[in-house]
């Protein structure tokens, strides 16, 4: 992703911004930020930028003004404007601390308690607020617009002349995509209840928002990135008054706004240099990345040591955690375990100015090229003119045919969708294109997600009542839904749900003998550990069922891993060594299915894409395990779940709770009686196993809206 957002709190947030920034004012009479500070050791000063900037003070502030340390304190740490220092409408709200938290509860308790009573008391309020994390107001938006790693290579190798024009064309990209965010995504909430229970969405005046140039990563690689900060706080088109962004627009709005910029720097790269671009795999479970043809992948390799650190410690984490638990980590344990290396191996940042930064990283280039560095940045951006497409370039046909492909990928990856998915992926499928204006590009991919809307299932409710045109938006939506708020699907999409929930009620599937799984429940593993009753309960319902589609479900540490491993003996006792095979997916999912269980897994998309080209299939009386199911998509598990019916095999769809099972119309849900009780122990198990009243089933209407859980176990969490 070219961009990532992260929230700012109100208070000295904003100060890590001004860390790095160049104390002396830079040779003034050169012409952009990026040279002026050239020879200075830090990083250019903020700048002011958003048409928002207009309603603070008097009009002083222009768009690319120096911002000061005393205004981003006005602005991001208090609120005010950054010109008069007044208020700007209500300010930052103020939370408790934790000792104000525990101090609260504690003499609010019933001083009647014992000591004893008081005492334990007072130690679980203490535990309570310990886990809870600080409520803090929020500031605004620090959203980070990066250009890809080949473009970074080439700028910080290039001549200043080329430095500048990559510069120039970075910082117009980011002012055009911050202007579209000012369109598309900014607004507030108002109405007879604002703040949480606010009743409409409405339009703002424009962004308030400072931008802080970065040349380098904390590995000291170049990696030219601009810290945009939008202030919470804009004016309201409906009534002029002072109110705090709506973040739910800011958040979703991500992905789409990473993809759109991507395509509009490589569209200013284009125009001003002629270069062309494409699309280099990264390896399993990574998106495709674009880079800018005649950049060797081994010279971004070079300047990637960040990187490289970060995946070194992260292995190592792995390895330890192995180590220690007996087995491979679950992916949610993965992505925390890297977030633990990006902190355990981030450097502090050295600041250096750029003089001395671009002559390293030219020694450097110029050592993995075999030629000078300069000279081959110049010879990469010497091209002739290219052809660049206008909107009314592009057929009509075409774009409904991308806006049916669009609706294709976004629907193998997620069963419901939004407007901001459909124009991340119109993004993606455009990015090839170059395009002679940001309009130009804007157009098309609002096209193409349009045609991608038409081909789509509409599942939110239309508007019951008109609303007053005072209450309606340009477009002529009214204020009273949020925007892009609506939820598509496909009809392909509900009917391979049909299609899973008979599988699920299909009775013809591979078994395994009542006696079989006795006796494998009855004995110790390799290690000599035996099932509890909860685990040899699910295990049996599994295997005796004759389902052609079953499900496992529970939660990190409820056993499930001990369960299919007693699950694949009793199995392979059966139908033979080889008759359980894993899928999941990613390659990671995989991976640990495979160490955990000691059988042959793959990737659902690697296995789809081998059984396409080499015919690999399953085979008769097979157990298809597929880990991590709620991750899947639903037209790919009715493919495999197809392909496994017709050979005679039986398919477990396995997963944590509390994630959902994949799919809003229709869910996995536990129907038993909920006083049911295991016969000896009295407790409920933690493992749902789809039972003789369990089944694949629609769901009620409330699941359009969000995911459908099931419920929190009650038992103690087992491996």
């Amino acid at each position: 992703m070219t961009v990532s957002m992260r929230v700012m709190s109100a208070g000295d947030g904003y100060k890590y911004l001004l860390k790095t920034v160049a104390a002396a004012d830079g040779n003034r009479p050169l012409s952009t930020p990026l040279t002026r500070y050239y020879l200075e050791e830090g990083t250019p000063p903020g700048r002011w930028l958003g048409t928002g900037v207009a309603a603070l003070g008097k009009g002083e502030i222009q768009v690319g003004d120096r911002v000061s340390e005393d205004q981003l304190q006005l602005l991001m740490g208090t609120g005010c404007d950054p010109i008069t220092g007044d208020k700007l409408g209500l300010g930052f709200p103020a939370y408790k601390s934790q000792e104000q938290r525990i101090e609260v509860r504690i003499a609010a308790l019933d001083q009647t308690l014992t000591p004893g009573a008081k005492g334990e008391a007072v130690a679980q309020i203490v535990a309570e607020e310990t886990n809870r994390s600080t409520r803090r107001a929020v500031a605004g938006f620090d959203f980070t617009f990066s250009i890809p790693k080949s473009a970074s290579v080439l700028w910080a190798v290039a001549d200043a002349g080329v430095q500048a024009l990559i510069g120039e064309a970075h910082h117009r990209a980011v002012a055009e995509v911050v202007a579209f965010m000012e369109r598309e995504v900014a607004a507030t909430r108002t109405g007879a209840t604002a703040g949480d229970g606010a009743v409409a969405q409405v339009d703002v005046t424009g962004l308030i928002a400072t931008a802080f140039d970065h040349f380098d990563s904390r590995a000291g690689d170049p990696h030219l990135h601009t810290h945009v900060v939008i202030s919470n706080k804009a004016k309201t088109v409906l009534d002029g008054k002072w109110r705090s962004l709506d973040g739910r627009p800011m958040h979703a709005a991500v992905v789409a706004l990473s993809e759109l910029h991507e395509a509009v720097f490589a569209d200013h790269m284009t125009r001003t240099f002629g270069v062309s671009w494409e699309a280099r795999e990264m390896g399993r479970d990574r998106n495709p990345a674009w880079a800018i043809i005649g950049v060797p992948e081994e010279l971004v390799a070079e300047f990637s040591t960040r990187a490289h650190h970060i995946d070194v410690e992260k292995n190592r984490l792995i390895d330890e955690y192995v180590a220690q638990h007996g087995r491979q980590p679950s992916n949610a344990t993965i992505l925390k375990l890297r977030a633990q290396a990006t902190l355990a191996t981030r450097p502090e940042k050295q600041v250096r100015s750029l003089a001395d930064l671009t002559a390293e990283w030219r020694s450097r280039a110029t050592k993995n090229l075999g030629r000078d560095a300069t000279m081959w940045a110049r010879e990469v951006t010497n091209n002739n003119k290219p052809l660049l497409l206008r909107a009314d370039d592009v057929p009509l046909d075409v774009i409904g045919e991308l806006g049916r492909s669009v609706v294709e990928v976004v629907g193998e990856k997620r069963s419901t969708w939004r407007r901001w998915n459909l124009v991340a992926e119109a993004s993606r499928q455009t990015m090839g294109w170059r395009f002679a204006t940001m309009h130009d590009r804007e157009a098309i991919v609002g096209m193409v997600a349009d045609a991608a809307e038409l081909v789509s299932l509409r599942l939110t409710p239309p508007e019951l009542a008109a609303s007053p045109v005072v209450f309606r938006r340009p477009d002529g939506t009214s204020v009273f839904r949020q925007k892009s708020s609506t939820v598509f699907t496909s009809e392909s999409q509900l009917a391979a749900e049909d299609r899973l929930l008979e599988r699920a009620v299909n009775l013809g599937g591979p078994t395994v003998p009542l006696a079989t799984v006795e006796k494998i429940t009855r004995r110790p593993d390799a290690d000599g550990r035996m099932l509890g009753d909860d685990q040899a309960d699910a295990l049996t319902r599994i295997a005796v069922s004759g389902r052609m589609l079953d499900v496992l479900v529970g939660p990190a540490g409820a056993g499930k891993t001990t369960a299919m491993n007693a699950l694949r003996r009793a199995w392979e006792a059966e139908h033979g060594t080889g008759s359980v095979v894993g899928l999941a997916p990613s390659a990671v999912a995989a991976q640990v299915l495979a160490d955990d269980l000691g059988i042959a897994t793959e990737n659902t998309a690697k296995w789809w894409q081998n059984h396409l080209l080499n015919g690999t299939t399953f085979e008769a009386g097979q157990l298809v395990i597929i880990d991590e199911a709620s991750l899947a998509g639903t037209l790919s598990l009715d493919r495999i779940t197809h392909l496994a019916q017709d050979a005679g095999a039986k398919v477990l769809l396995v997963g944590p709770r509390p994630a959902p099972v994949r799919g809003r119309r229709r869910c996995v849900r536990d129907d038993r009686p909920r006083s049911s009780r295991h016969p000896r122990t009295g407790r409920r198990s933690p493992l749902h196993p789809p039972l003789g009243e369990d089944r694949l089933t629609r769901a009620t209407p409330r699941t359009h809206r969000g995911y459908r859980h099931l419920p929190r176990p009650r038992a103690r969490h087992r491996r």
